[in-house]
């Protein structure tokens, strides 16, 4: 028995290993950042800029460095897809009419 549960540590540590390997690699990190910024930069110009979405974009980037790859995308596809929508706000503004 005492032999045993060292081996079922290291197999368990193996196995841990091998669930957490990146799917994603730093040329795909860097292609959603870069577009997550050109998105957010076209909300910017249209005015309605989400205060969220540059610390999106700034802990994706942190991720980036640290060879975070997969949560980099993840973060930086959240910035892009909340950048959509502050455009799609800009759109529908000038059709917006008040209610008072």
């Amino acid at each position: 028995m005492k032999k045993f549960v060292p081996f079922l540590i290291a197999t368990a540590l193996v196995m841990s290993a091998c669930g957490t390997q990146q799917k994603h690699t730093d040329k795909d990190a860097a292609a959603a950042i870069t577009a997550a910024v050109e998105a957010n930069k076209q909300a910017k110009k249209a005015e309605f800029e989400w205060t969220t979405t540059g610390k999106v974009i700034e802990k994706a980037e942190a991720a980036a460095k640290e060879g975070e790859f997969d949560q980099a995308v993840k973060l930086a596809n959240k910035a892009k897809n909340e950048a959509d929508m502050a455009l799609e706000q800009a759109k529908a503004a000038p059709k917006a009419k008040s209610r008072i």
